[in-house]
């Protein structure tokens, strides 16, 4: 789509807007209720189409999609946008822009399936930019909207853009609100093009940006030995396999956060045992040669790291590139290629794990934790004054409520303009 593709699908908005705004709230809401229902329901044809679609466009195995779909949509549904609904707005005076444009990151479904209802729940009609890994969701979640209420499909405009596409992204960033999704660098680039926050039709320009995140897990005494460190590993080797740890709940490290001086090598073991077994029922999808050239190459560098005996370090692997495990010699986060890749680092107690992380907490998204006990609660407190905006147990990692609080802020808020009337 060109530029001038990108005005006119801007224009079309803005008149399906005028209509959607001369609804009431609470019958948008409704609407929108519906058609959350029918992409949660266990036999959704929605999740049934993405699964027959995804693969393809994405790299993901089917049963990757399947599984990813039916735990990450399972909260999405009708009542739980209710729930937003009443926290966030409280009945207040909110109203959303007249125009809001969407610039999607990755290939998971359920991010873009929120990025595109949210704005319409304060009656903003859509222009959404899809990644390029996942060309499919955003067409589909138009075309379940049109199928629901044709007027809310018509709000929705999918503008197929290249990002490098200086003037159609500028065309996009003429939307009254600008969401943008992805890197660090691809935000910050967004944001220059969005500012300064000029007079857009409905008063200055919003600009909502979400970079980069990541999780990790910690397993504390009560989680590294015995059943309870099986039940981690099993829930945590579910949290890795789906969407092949390419998003911002997926764990790229474990932390054995136990004085025990085998503690990381059980954890170690356990999960790649884990990994093995959720390979078989979850294959991971197809990888580029560079990702193929990146793990062999962090598996090298970790076995020479173990063979000059830089502590205990230890490699786990497939005998492909499908999983890896690096049990590490310390508590200091490093780099690590995803797609099934994860660190497992040795911690004596929480203070020094949470001092390995003070460095990358102000992207540290989600925690899952296990084996504290009592001082499970307490650290949970701790972990979000880092800035983790979930904390959760092993296995649940990858279905968040649809009320998560992503990035510390609210679902519909951002997207909102407020009115305190005092009459």
């Amino acid at each position: 789509m060109t530029s001038t593709g990108v005005d006119a699908a801007l224009a079309r908005a803005r008149e399906a807007g005028h209509l959607l705004r001369a609804r009431s709230a609470e019958a948008v809401q409704d609407a929108l209720a519906d058609v959350l229902d029918a992409w949660s329901a266990r036999d959704s044809p929605w999740q049934k189409a993405l699964v027959e679609a995804l693969p393809d466009a994405a790299g993901f195995s089917p049963a990757v999609v399947r599984e990813g779909l039916a735990r990450g949509l399972a909260p999405f549904t009708g009542a739980a946008l209710r729930a937003v609904v009443r926290s966030e707005l409280d009945g207040g005076a909110a109203t959303g822009f007249e125009t809001t444009a969407v610039v999607l990151a990755g290939a998971i479904p359920m991010p873009t399936l929120l990025a595109v209802v949210a704005p319409l729940a304060l009656r903003s009609p859509v222009l959404a930019k899809p990644s390029a890994h996942d060309p499919v969701t955003a067409l589909l979640i138009a075309r379940s909207l049109a199928e629901r209420d044709p007027l809310l499909g018509a709000c929705v405009e999918v503008v197929d853009v290249r990002g490098d596409d200086e003037a159609s992204m500028a065309a996009l960033c003429e939307a009254d609100c600008v969401v943008a999704n992805g890197s660090d660098a691809a935000v910050a680039a967004l944001a220059a093009r969005a500012q300064p926050l000029g007079a857009g039709a409905s008063g200055a320009r919003r600009f909502v940006g979400y970079g980069h995140r990541f999780s990790l897990a910690l397993l504390g005494p009560g989680a590294t030995r015995g059943e309870s460190l099986l039940r981690a590993a099993e829930g945590l080797a579910l949290d890795i396999a789906l969407w092949d740890q390419l998003g911002c709940l997926s764990p790229v490290s474990v932390h054995a956060v136990d004085p025990e001086p085998r503690a990381a090598d059980r954890v170690a073991e356990a999960l790649a045992d884990a990994l093995a077994r959720a390979e078989t029922r979850w294959p991971r999808g197809r990888v580029d040669t560079a990702v193929a050239a990146a793990i062999a190459r962090e598996r090298a560098e970790a076995e020479m790291r173990a063979a000059a005996g830089r502590g205990p370090v230890a490699v786990h692997a497939s005998s492909g590139t499908a999983w890896t495990v690096v049990r590490e010699a310390d508590a200091a986060l490093r780099p690590a290629p995803l797609n099934r890749f994860a660190r497992v680092h040795p911690a004596a107690d929480v203070d020094a794990c949470l001092d390995a992380l003070r460095a990358d907490a102000a992207h540290l998204a989600a925690v899952a934790i296990a084996g504290f006990g009592t001082a499970g609660a307490p650290l949970a407190a701790e972990l979000a004054g880092l800035g983790a905006s979930r904390v959760c147990a092993p296995g649940t990692l990858q279905s968040p409520p649809l009320a998560w609080h992503r990035g510390n802020v609210g679902v519909l808020a951002p997207l909102a303009r407020w009115t305190d009337i005092e009459l």
